[in-house]
């Protein structure tokens, strides 16, 4: 296991204000919207159901979850209505999660990865790749769901996506610059393509365990490789015109 805990932040040349504000956003949603987790009338309301998105329709219904393996019912979940375009929720979804450990593993990647590629961009072009790669992401789980045969009325949340887009921005830019990790028991410092590209490879080797119908904990990977994807083609397109220092 790779946990990136830091990077070097030599030759920034402004305050991440945009990336400061994403996170404040996803902590508040979290919080006082969501209640800690609490709150599932909000939070099924306002994520991203696949069938909602292929159809149109806002749907309210119980989903039943099943054990992909055994087929024993192991939850269930209950749509709420949703009070805006079902589209939306492509944008809302992108704001909220599943848990504590969801979203301070995520608000920590955007923490040390965020900020350079805001550098790069700038603060108005950094909002809008990162938006971009999040509706990207998601629709790439919506539609992976649908070509190999997943449940298209779970839904899915979270800032992974964008966030996946981010740091497919980095390692373009910044391929050497230094990543403090914890590897295993050990704390080191590893260049970004290495410390990226596992977390990468992790999340192909996961998305194999969804082909083969193994439980993979309902964690959207499809969107993780979408979204990294996105960042990797957009990220040159966003930084026309930009001044920036590759390390």
């Amino acid at each position: 296991m790779v946990l990136p805990i830091g990077d070097d932040n030599t030759g920034r040349r402004s305050k991440p204000v945009v990336n400061y504000v994403l996170i404040a956003i996803n902590l508040m949603v979290f919080v006082f919207l969501q209640g800690l987790g609490s709150n599932e009338l909000f939070t099924y309301a306002f994520s991203v159901v696949p069938q909602e998105i292929a159809t149109g329709q806002d749907l309210v219904r119980t989903v039943v979850i099943r054990d992909p393996m055994s087929e024993q019912v192991v939850g269930q979940i209950d749509l709420q209505p949703t009070p805006i375009s079902v589209y939306l929720t492509l944008l809302t979804s992108m704001f909220m999660h599943g848990g504590i450990g969801h979203l301070l593993g995520n608000m920590l990647y955007l923490w040390i990865f965020g900020d350079n590629v805001e550098d790069d961009l700038g603060p108005i072009r950094y909002l809008t790749f990162y938006l971009i790669c999040g509706l990207l992401a998601s629709l790439a789980h919506v539609l992976s769901t649908f070509v190999f045969g997943g449940n298209p009325y779970i839904p899915s949340l979270g800032a992974s996506g964008a966030i996946s887009g981010v740091l497919g921005g980095y390692i373009l830019f910044h391929p050497h610059r230094r990543v403090r990790v914890i590897m295993g028991r050990m704390l080191t410092e590893v260049p970004a393509f290495v410390a990226i590209g596992l977390w990468f490879v992790f999340q192909l080797i996961e998305s194999l365990g969804i082909l083969g119908g193994m439980q993979t904990g309902g964690v959207a990977y499809a969107a993780h490789i979408g979204g990294f994807v996105a960042g990797l083609a957009l990220v040159r397109i966003f930084a026309i015109g930009r001044s920036r220092t590759i390390a």
